[in-house]
């Protein structure tokens, strides 16, 4: 085993130990999330995750790619005592401990979708109806707006502008404002790379 599997498989070790303190049926509201038994079930882009003490597993009983266990870990870890209101849709940038991330959210997330996506708007309207996304009840002046759900309490915004013969294509994602309450800033830019990689999945 190398030095970065034996972090990973410890770091998943100690958010185990961390949850198996926690009350679901106390939290599960505030999530959004269902109650099977003694585990906690949270969707995660619209796909079932079983949370235990044990282990995490999708809907085929595999554990899923780490940066989702670690979401799925944040997510319980950090519920918030009360649930905040929400709606004030704001970039990334824009969140108080963005700082650091914000050029890697850049490079990993919005500037890839608007290069592969670059004169295939339809077909990222088809990704996205793959994926899980809708129209948000908002109007916002781009050529493509989809909402999607990464988790119950997370939602995210994606706008899309598609090349002319003035610009390149340009691609935004929003997030909630309360959504730093119930996940980190590195678990938020994993949301992102992840909404980028499943789309570029349902392309193909």
């Amino acid at each position: 085993m190398d030095e970065k599997t034996r972090v990973y498989d410890q770091t998943y070790k100690d958010y185990l130990t961390q949850i198996a303190e926690l009350d679901f049926n106390f939290i599960a509201p505030t999530l959004g999330a269902q109650i099977d038994g003694n585990d906690i079930i949270i969707p995660f882009f619209g796909k079932p995750c079983r949370i235990s003490p044990q282990g995490i597993a999708d809907s085929s009983g595999k554990k899923p790619h780490l940066s989702i266990c670690v979401i799925l870990c944040k997510y319980l870890l950090m519920c918030p005592l009360i649930e905040p209101p929400g709606g004030n849709w704001m970039a990334f940038k824009d969140f108080k401990d963005a700082a650091p991330l914000v050029q890697a959210f850049s490079n990993t997330v919005t500037r890839p979708i608007a290069e592969i996506f670059s004169g295939r708007l339809s077909e990222l309207a088809e990704s996205g109806q793959k994926l899980g996304g809708y129209p948000p009840v908002e109007e916002f002046p781009y050529d493509l707006c989809i909402q999607f759900d990464a988790l119950p309490k997370v939602p995210l915004l994606l706008l899309f502008n598609d090349r002319d013969d003035e610009f390149p294509a340009q691609c935004g994602v929003l997030f909630e404002k309360r959504t730093e309450k119930f996940i980190d800033m590195e678990c938020l830019a994993m949301v992102g790379m992840l909404l980028g990689e499943y789309l570029k999945q349902a392309n193909r």
